[in-house]
């Protein structure tokens, strides 16, 4: 499954504004403060004005990750000095009061996960200005012969120096550098995240060359290389992507879910051409906030696979998740169990359509949407088929513990650290496992996470809060209580689960060996696995994480085929009649 990543998207937009009724004063003007992330310290400006009726608008920026560029804050209230706004975007809100002693706000930034979050009035201090280093620069380090791209980022604005890190065969981007220097061609920085030190020294071509040290593990030499000023900005072919005019209808849609208040998911229906009624499918995303598309490292899956089933005769409803895009509702309060009941309103809602057959509307879910599938289905029996690309066949605890070997052997970890890591993974997922609420989970994760802990497992005690925020939301632990046994048994309808034989985020092997178990008795169960894909159904050399944004393909075309014939053989629209009479 898609792993969550905590992340600041920007954007420059047109900010929308409430009004508020007390507040510190003056309430205007800049505020800032830093979020303890996994990846390091995250500085976040707040920049309030008011406009002549006192309405409140808002921008938000990260200037570690993007400055300079804006983020709307979508609403903002302020009332007997507590502060509330919200920002659409990227699925946040904020929650904080005022401290009239210590004159500053104090809550929680929840955006997937809770974090404290204190506001002081004014700018952060500018950061030093570095000469010479501006510019993007590349590296590879080796690890026990795995090759990891290194993308170091700097530029130099009014606010100072900016550098941040890209590790793009890790999936993490925009981690915190701290401490650059350059002095008499001897440069130096730091990346808390990984408790990692780099000094390096300037060569005559223009490169840099030096020593790369993390605690435990063997220093690596390793050489810089500054992009040319020419170089042409790196655009990923990405030729799978339908453009207009379609072959088909193309609809945009909205329609709520009586089992949620405050939720109306948006979407896109594509309807083939003819009187049908056609057969629909219900396409559900993997974890983490989705739009309609499912759109993930430059990729678009659902619009590929949606465009490409629509032409095979399929009508296809995708939509964004709640909270995110177009849609309302809160995402980050969410579990497995509300988005199941976000997809029967999209199969209600298909029912209501006179082009669909409602006798052949079913489910196909990719990854986490191949857990929510089935539970939607426990609820609704009228679901005609379900469609499980790499969807879970075994219990949350094995997928976790087998992902997060696979993936750290993909990324050159060695077997003692690997043997550490899954250790202290399982134990935390235990822990909120048995967990009974948030707060019992909470101390139950400090208890795992004592100085000792921290000092045998190489974890800066700054990261236990993003630790224990990450591992306590709702999705989190409905997550690591689910196993497919409580719900694949009572499917009756036609199953296609099908993995790629690379897919290192729900291992294949032991999936597909867990799916033949659950739906042995089954009357119309087909379970494959398609060699050469990965966990995003891309023709792949070895499945690791960091080539889903290199490979130009989306969606591997035998694997889409494969899908619409299975769903044709079983519920393809009757062809018209065109005989004479």
């Amino acid at each position: 499954m898609p792993t969550k990543i905590f992340s600041i998207l920007c954007c420059l937009l047109i900010t929308v504004t409430t009004t508020h009724a007390s507040s510190p004063e003056p309430i205007e003007g800049d505020w800032h403060g830093a979020l303890t992330i996994p990846t390091g310290k995250l500085m976040l400006i707040v920049t309030i004005t008011t406009d002549d009726d006192g309405n409140l608008s808002a921008v938000l920026e990260s200037p570690d990750q993007a400055p300079g560029q804006k983020i709307p804050v979508t609403e903002i209230t302020i009332e007997d000095d507590h502060m509330h706004f919200a920002i659409a975007m990227i699925n946040a809100t904020y929650e904080a009061d005022w401290d009239d002693d210590a004159q500053h706000w104090s809550g929680t930034f929840s955006q997937g996960a809770n974090l404290p979050l204190t506001l002081e009035r004014g700018l952060p201090p500018n950061k030093p200005v570095i000469e010479g280093l501006d510019g993007t620069w590349r590296s590879v380090i080796t690890r026990n012969g795995v090759d990891l791209r290194v993308i170091l980022h700097i530029e130099t604005t009014n606010t100072g120096t900016h550098a941040k890190l890209d590790l793009p065969d890790m999936m993490a981007n925009n981690i915190p550098v701290t401490n650059l220097t350059n002095t008499d061609g001897q440069v130096s920085y730091a990346v808390p995240a990984a408790q990692g030190t780099f000094t390096g020294t300037f060569n005559d071509d223009g490169t840099i060359t030096g020593i790369w040290t993390t605690p435990g593990r063997e220093d690596a030499t390793i050489t810089l290389t500054r992009d040319a000023d020419d170089r042409p900005a790196t655009t990923r072919n990405r030729p799978q992507v339908p453009t207009e005019p379609y072959p088909y209808k193309s609809e945009d849609v909205t329609y709520n879910n009586p089992a949620a208040e405050g939720v109306t998911l948006a979407g896109t229906l594509t309807i083939p051409e003819g009187d049908g009624p056609f057969p629909a499918a219900i396409l559900i995303s993997g974890s983490g906030p989705q739009d309609r598309n499912e759109t993930v490292f430059g990729h678009q899956p659902f619009l590929v696979l949606s465009d490409y089933l629509t032409t095979q005769g399929i009508a296809v409803l995708r939509y964004d998740d709640r909270g995110i895009n177009q849609s309302t509702g809160d995402y980050a309060q969410a579990t497995s169990a509300d988005f199941a009941t976000d997809a029967n309103a999209a199969f209600a809602y298909l029912s209501t359509r006179p082009e669909i057959d409602h006798d052949a509307i079913g489910f196909v879910g990719h990854s986490e949407g191949g857990l929510i599938g089935p539970i939607a289905i426990n609820d609704n029996q009228q679901a005609a088929f379900l469609v499980m690309l790499a969807g879970p066949g075994t219990p949350a605890m094995q997928i976790i513990q087998s992902q997060n070997r696979l993936i750290a052997q993909s990324q050159g970890a060695d077997e003692e650290e690997i043997n550490k890591s899954v250790k202290l993974s399982m134990r935390i997922s235990r822990a909120v496992a048995a967990s009974t609420s948030i707060e019992d989970a909470e101390a139950r994760i400090r208890a795992i996470l004592t100085p000792e802990a921290l000092t045998e497992y190489g974890i800066d005690a700054s990261q236990v809060e993003a630790i224990v925020a990450q591992n306590t939301n709702p999705w989190t632990r409905y997550f690591l209580k689910y196993d497919p046994a409580d719900f694949l048994p009572s499917v009756k309808c036609p199953i296609l689960a099908i993995n790629g034989e690379l897919d290192k985020q729900v291992p294949a092997e032991e999936n597909i060996a867990g799916l033949h178990k659950l739906l042995t008795n089954h009357n119309d169960a087909t379970i494959m696995a398609l060699p050469g894909l990965n966990h995003m159904f891309q023709t792949a050399k070895t499945g690791a994480l960091g080539e889903y944004n290199d490979i130009e393909e989306t969606f591997a075309p035998h694997a889409m085929q494969l899908i619409a014939d299975w769903i044709n053989t079983r519920f393809a629209a009757e062809p018209e009649n065109t005989h004479d009479d």
